[in-house]
C-alpha cells in the first residue's frame, strides 16, 4: 500500500475528505519526528513502539575487495510491535 492508497482508505474509513486525512497524517508524522529528535520513544496503543537506538561503532569487511572498514556509530529508528500484532502475524503467516 502506497501513501495515496493509504490516504484514500483512511478517508473512506473515517468519513473525512482526502485532503483532511492527508493533513492528519502529516501532522501525526511531524509530532512523531519532534519526539524522535528529542530522543523520546513514541508508543501507539494496540500497535507498537517506535524508539531511537544507538548502533555502536563496528568493523565491516567489503565482500568484493576484502578490505576492512570502520563504520561509525549512528542512530537508527527501531519498531517493536505490540504482542497482539505479533500474534496476528504469526497466525496469518502459517495459514
Amino acid at each position: 500500500m502506497n501513501n495515496k492508497e493509504f490516504i484514500a482508505a483512511l478517508a473512506a474509513k473515517t468519513g473525512f475528505s482526502q485532503d483532511e486525512s492527508q493533513k492528519m497524517v502529516r501532522s501525526t508524522i511531524a509530532a512523531m519526528e519532534k519526539n524522535f529528535e528529542a530522543g523520546d520513544p513514541v508508543s501507539i496503543s494496540g500497535f507498537g513502539t517506535f524508539e531511537i537506538k544507538k548502533r555502536l561503532e563496528r568493523i565491516m569487511t567489503n565482500p568484493a575487495t576484502g578490505q576492512r572498514m570502520l563504520v561509525p556509530p549512528k542512530l537508527v529508528l527501531n519498531f517493536r510491535p505490540n504482542a497482539s500484532i505479533k500474534e496476528q502475524l504469526k497466525k496469518g503467516g502459517s495459514e
